[in-house]
């Protein structure tokens, strides 16, 4: 079995699409937990490593590739049995492309605007505008639902980058089954992958439980 070195933390949404995509490949990951608020990531090493000292990061035998969606990509392209989860097809890969930059750009920001003021500023409220932003992020995933899955009909990366950071939103943002059921159809499969509360489920249950434990600690304080 393959066998490489992550740099990660179970709750980071970034992280658990890598781990989600190794467990789809049958990789055997090394796993080295990075410790954001100890200061890990910012370590003379890690540095060297990774001088945006984000997580997660790889380490393929000194092949050193940072950015999830990057590393997700390398992953299929040079240990995937197929293309099944990174279509070469260049219509399809472009689907795959443009759902990858709407997990980042929307799903994934907005939720980082949202969490970290909590989880590192010590704020003990949500701004409104902040829940509309994500309510209408919900929507924009609703709405691309057009299929089974985020790209298609079947299961990609795309999937496993947006489950992550979706998972981790909605145990702060209520997600309400009557008005997303597409949203809730397409989890409910990938809560059928037998990998999927080992690499996910689990992270996001950690995460949403962080920042609720903030907001109370610090509405307590007030």
């Amino acid at each position: 079995m393959v066998k490489v070195k992550l740099y990660t933390l179970h709750v980071s949404p970034p992280c658990r699409a890598v781990e989600l995509t190794a467990k789809a490949l049958g990789i055997d990951l090394d796993q080295q937990i990075v410790n954001l608020l100890a200061g890990d990531h910012l370590t003379p090493e890690y540095l060297k490593m990774n001088p945006q000292h984000t997580i997660p990061m790889l380490d393929d035998n000194g092949i050193i590739i940072s950015e999830s969606h990057a590393i997700m990509i390398y992953l299929v392209s040079k240990y995937g049995k197929d293309d099944s989860l990174y279509p070469k097809d260049l219509v399809k890969q472009a689907k795959v492309h443009s759902i990858l930059h709407f997990e980042s750009g929307v799903l994934f920001a907005r939720m980082r605007f949202l969490f970290e003021p909590i989880i590192f500023g010590g704020n003990s409220e949500i701004p409104a505008e902040k829940k509309e932003n994500i309510q209408k992020a919900y929507k924009l995933l609703e709405d691309t639902l057009v299929d089974d899955y985020v790209a298609g009909n079947s299961l990609t990366i795309a999937d496993f980058s947006c489950v992550s950071s979706f998972t981790s939103l909605m145990g702060v943002i209520p997600v309400e089954k009557s008005t997303y059921p597409k949203i809730y159809a397409w989890l409910d499969r990938l809560k059928q992958l037998p990998y999927y509360e080992e690499a996910n489920g689990s992270g996001a249950n950690e995460i949403t439980k962080l920042v609720l434990d903030g907001l109370m600690k610090d509405s307590a304080k007030a």
